[in-house]
C-alpha cells in the first residue's frame, strides 16, 4: 500500500484516496464546506487548502487532489493558515450578520469554522449582496443571501435523490442556486438538503423559528414510518416533539431520511386520543379506564371465541403483539393477523423458513446485486432509501433493473418487463430472463402490490419459481427479498401473529366475519364491512380505526414508549421513549395487561422488562439486537402456494406517500407536502 506523511506522521492509504481523506486517516481535521463523503467532488469552497510536497509552492484544495506515494502533506503551516483565513474572509464578505435569528445558529458549519479558522475581523466595507428568495417547496425555507454556492444541495438532488430540479445560474458575484422554472423540489428526500447546507441558506420550513438547538432534549431512537427502521434522533422540548433528524447508520439509512419520517412529527401532537371512550346511543362518550375495560371484557367474554378477531396495525411494537397473542391465545382466540393489507406473506407452518418473508440481501447488500427484478413495488415510495442505493449502483453501471408492475418513476432506467401475472408466466421468454440468469448476484424484490389479495400466495410461488430458475438463492448469496412497507410486519410474522388452522385472516375479519374485532393501531382498511361488528380500538390517534370503534382505549405513539421493531431485513431494533403519553393514554402492552385481569386470563408479566424476557425466551430472534441475520440459503419451494392467479396490474398500495399512517395524516407538514405533490402531478398531466 502507498504511504504518505501528514505533518510528519506516516500513514498507509488505499490507492485512489484524496489528500483530504489521507489527512483524516492521520487524525488531522480539514475544514470544508462543499466536500461531502457521499457526493461528487466539486472543489468550490477552497476551504480545505493544504500544502503538499513535492508540488507547486502554493496551497492546494485537498478534496480534489489525489494522494500519491511518498507525498508530504502539511495542514498547519503559516501558508495554509493564511490561505484559510483569506478564503473565510471571502466567504463572509456577503454573508449577512443574522446568526441570532438564523435557525442554523448553534449547528452551523460556517459559525464553527469562522471561529476556528477565520481572522476575527473584516476588511470589507462595501454593501453586501442580496439575493431573492426562492420557492423550493413545503420543506425547504430559503435565505439565499446566506448561500456560499457550495452546490451540496444541487449534487444531492441530482445524484442521490435523482431529480434534476436544482442548479446554479449566472457567474461570479451574480451566481446563485435556484430550482429550474422556479418549481418546488419534488423529491421525497428533499429535507436532506437542509441538513447538508452548511450555512443556513436552506433550513427546515416546517420547523422554522420554533426552537433553538440548545433548548432541546435529544433521544436516539428508530423511525417507524416505513419498514427500513432508519436510525433517527428525536428532539423534544418538554412534552412536545419538535423534530426528527437522521443518525448515521451505514447498513440501514446511511445518513439520509425521507421527508415523511422527518417532518410528520407535528402529527404526534394533533388528533390525539388522550382518554378512553365508549359508544353510547351512537355517540362516543369519555369514560373512566375501569368502565372502558369492563365494557371490552364483557363483550369478549360473551362472544364465541371463533367470532373474535385481532388485527395489528403498521406501527405496533413487538411487545404489544406478544401481549396480545398471549392474551387471546389464552382465551382460545386464534383469529390474529398483522397483515391488514391482505398480503399473503409469512409463516404457513412451523417449518416455514424465516427467509421467506425477509429482505435477505440486506439494505446495504442490495448494492452488490448486478441484476434486479422488481415485482409489484413502487420502490421509490415503499422503501425510498433502498431505491437510493439501487440508483447509486445504477450510476456506476453496475446493475440492470427490470420491473413487473405499474410503470413508475424510480429515478433510474429500467426494463419494463410487464404489468402483472402474465409477465411472470411468460418470463422465461423475456430477454430480461437472460440478464438474471447470467448475473453473478441476481436479486428479486417483491412488493405487496403483487402479494396482496386472494391470489397473493400463488403469485409469490410464481416469483419463487423464477428465483429458483435464475439462481437468486445460492451459496454465499440470497437475493430473494420481500419489500414490506409496515414497521410492525416482520416482528408480527416472527411472532406468528397470523391465522393458523381454521382461523380467518384480516381480509375476512374486515368483511364482517367476526362479531368482535380488536384493532391494535390498525387504520389502513375499508371500514364498510364493519357496520355490525363490535370494534375495540387501541391506538394513539383519532383516525379511521377510532371512528369505527365502539370502545377506544388510548395508547402511546412510538415516541412515547420503548418498543422493539424488526426492520424488513430482520434486524431487531429498539425505539426508545422520548416523551410521555398524552393525557390518560397508556402504553399498549400495559392496556392489554390490564384487560387480561378483567377477562380472567392474567398475563404473567407486570413490567416491560418481564415482558421482554418472555418475548425473547419464546422467540430468541428478538434477543439479537441490531444484528442483520446471516445470509443463508433456503428452499424456495416453501414460498407461497399453488393456486389460480387472476389477471391484474400489480399496483403499489401507496397512493399518497405522505398520508400512509395516522401520524402522517394528522400532520400539517404532510398535508402541505401532499398538496404540493398533487399540484405537481396535475401540472405534469396537463
Amino acid at each position: 500500500m502507498p504511504k504518505a506523511k501528514v505533518n510528519g506522521v506516516e500513514v498507509e492509504f488505499d490507492p485512489g484516496m484524496t489528500v483530504l481523506q489521507v489527512a483524516e486517516l492521520a487524525g488531522e481535521e480539514i475544514p470544508r464546506f462543499c466536500y461531502h463523503e457521499r457526493l461528487s467532488i466539486a472543489g468550490n469552497c477552497r476551504m480545505c487548502l493544504v500544502e503538499v510536497k513535492p508540488g507547486p509552492p502554493k496551497p492546494q484544495a485537498s478534496c480534489a487532489l489525489p494522494a500519491a506515494d511518498n507525498q508530504e502533506i502539511f495542514t498547519n503551516t503559516p501558508m495554509v493558515k493564511k490561505a484559510r483565513e483569506g478564503v473565510m474572509e471571502f466567504l463572509l464578505i456577503n454573508h449577512p450578520l443574522d446568526c441570532p435569528i438564523c435557525d442554523q445558529g448553534g449547528e452551523c458549519d460556517l459559525q464553527d469554522q469562522s471561529v476556528a479558522y477565520g481572522k476575527g475581523a473584516s476588511r470589507y466595507g462595501e454593501n453586501k449582496r442580496a439575493v431573492e428568495e426562492k420557492y423550493l417547496g413545503p420543506t425547504i425555507k430559503t435565505f439565499m443571501t446566506r448561500c456560499i454556492q457550495c452546490t451540496r444541495c444541487v449534487r444531492f438532488t441530482t445524484e442521490v435523490a435523482g431529480v434534476t430540479e436544482m442548479g446554479m445560474i449566472s457567474r461570479g458575484e451574480g451566481a446563485e442556486i435556484t430550482s429550474y422554472l422556479e418549481q418546488a423540489v419534488t423529491s421525497e428526500l428533499s429535507g436532506n438538503v437542509n441538513d447538508l447546507c452548511p450555512v443556513g441558506a436552506l433550513t427546515h420550513k416546517p420547523w422554522s423559528f420554533n426552537y433553538r438547538p440548545w433548548e432541546l432534549t435529544k433521544t436516539e431512537t428508530i423511525d417507524v414510518h416505513d419498514a427500513l427502521g432508519a436510525h433517527i434522533r428525536i428532539d423534544n422540548r418538554g412534552p412536545a416533539v419538535l423534530r426528527a433528524l437522521p443518525r448515521l447508520k451505514e447498513d440501514v439509512n446511511e445518513e439520509w431520511l425521507t421527508d415523511k419520517s422527518r417532518y410528520a412529527v407535528d402529527g404526534l401532537s394533533r388528533k390525539r386520543l388522550d382518554r378512553p371512550y365508549v359508544r353510547k346511543g351512537g355517540k362516543l362518550e369519555p369514560v373512566s379506564w375501569d368502565e372502558a375495560l369492563t365494557a371490552v371484557a364483557g363483550k369478549l367474554n360473551t362472544t364465541p371465541k371463533n367470532k373474535i378477531g385481532v388485527i395489528a396495525g403498521d406501527l405496533v411494537d413487538a411487545e404489544t403483539m406478544k401481549a396480545a397473542k398471549d392474551l387471546f391465545y389464552a382465551m382460545g382466540v386464534t383469529n390474529l393477523d398483522c397483515r391488514q393489507d391482505g398480503a399473503k406473506v409469512g409463516p404457513v407452518t412451523q417449518s416455514t423458513p424465516r427467509e421467506s418473508w425477509l429482505f435477505n440481501s440486506g439494505i446495504a447488500g442490495i448494492e452488490n446485486a448486478d441484476a434486479i427484478l422488481i415485482v409489484g413495488s413502487d420502490l421509490r415510495f415503499e422503501a425510498s432509501l433502498i431505491n437510493t442505493r439501487i440508483r447509486k449502483t445504477w450510476l456506476r453501471n453496475a446493475v440492470q433493473v427490470g420491473v413487473i408492475g405499474q410503470a413508475v418513476d424510480l429515478t433510474y432506467d429500467y426494463t419494463h418487463v410487464g404489468v402483472g401475472p402474465k409477465a411472470l408466466k411468460d418470463f422465461k421468454k423475456n430477454a430480461f430472463r437472460d440478464v438474471m440468469k447470467n448475473a453473478q448476484r441476481p436479486a428479486i424484490l417483491v412488493g405487496s402490490g403483487a402479494v396482496a389479495g386472494d391470489d397473493g400466495a400463488a403469485v409469490l410461488r410464481e416469483v419463487a419459481e423464477i428465483a429458483d430458475a435464475c439462481g437468486v438463492v445460492k451459496d454465499g448469496w440470497n437475493g430473494f427479498n420481500i419489500v414490506h412497507a409496515a414497521a410492525s410486519r416482520v416482528a408480527g410474522l416472527d411472532l406468528g401473529f397470523v391465522p393458523v388452522g381454521e382461523a380467518i385472516d384480516a381480509t375476512a375479519m374486515l368483511k364482517g366475519a367476526v362479531d368482535t374485532l380488536v384493532l391494535l393501531g390498525a387504520d389502513e382498511f375499508d371500514a364498510s364491512g364493519l357496520d355490525k361488528t363490535f370494534v375495540v380500538y387501541i391506538g394513539s390517534h383519532g383516525d379511521k380505526g377510532a371512528a369505527t370503534a365502539d370502545v377506544i382505549l388510548p395508547g402511546a405513539a412510538y415516541t412515547e414508549k420503548s418498543g422493539i421493531y424488526t426492520n424488513l431485513e430482520g434486524r431487531v431494533q429498539i425505539a426508545e421513549r422520548c416523551v410521555f403519553p398524552k393525557g390518560e393514554a397508556k402504553e399498549d402492552w400495559a392496556i392489554l395487561r390490564a384487560l387480561s385481569d378483567k377477562v380472567g386470563q392474567t398475563l404473567p408479566y407486570d413490567s416491560l422488562a418481564q415482558l421482554r424476557e418472555k418475548l425473547i425466551t419464546d422467540h430468541p430472534v428478538f434477543g439479537r439486537i441490531d444484528v442483520k441475520p446471516a445470509t443463508r440459503t433456503f428452499d424456495l419451494k416453501a414460498v407461497g402456494a399453488k393456486g389460480d392467479i387472476k389477471d391484474r396490474v400489480f399496483m403499489s398500495p401507496i397512493v399518497d406517500f405522505y398520508m400512509t399512517n395516522p401520524i402522517a395524516r394528522a400532520s400539517v407538514a404532510m398535508a402541505e407536502c401532499s398538496a404540493a405533490r398533487g399540484a405537481h402531478l396535475k401540472a405534469a398531466a396537463e
